[in-house]
């Protein structure tokens, strides 16, 4: 049996969806990633795909700075991240290390 992973941290609704638009644009950039990816098509869809995801990540920011909440909770939003495997995410965005041998 898995353990549960801890609950997320407190986020208002607009923290919530940049939280989760910050993510998919990741998944997006790890998929174009030229030093992960191993095929052409995957990587355009995702690019073509990024787009979009971009533009709901600046509206989430948009919504935010309009209801007066200017500043980022950065231990908060960490908190968040890690908890939905951001860490994991986020390492598909890094080039890889080198290959020895």
């Amino acid at each position: 049996m898995l353990p549960e992973p801890p609950p997320l941290p407190a986020l208002t609704r607009a923290e919530a969806d940049l939280v989760d638009r910050y993510l998919d644009v990741v998944a997006l950039l790890g998929r174009i990633n030229p030093g992960r990816g191993e095929h052409t098509y995957r990587s355009l869809r995702a690019a073509q795909a990024l787009v979009t995801r971009a533009a709901e990540l600046r509206d989430a920011l948009a919504v935010m700075y309009e209801r007066g909440e200017t500043e980022l909770h950065t231990a908060t939003l960490a908190r968040a991240l890690r908890t939905l495997d951001g860490e994991r995410r986020t390492a598909q965005v890094t080039v890889p290390p080198a290959r020895t041998g």
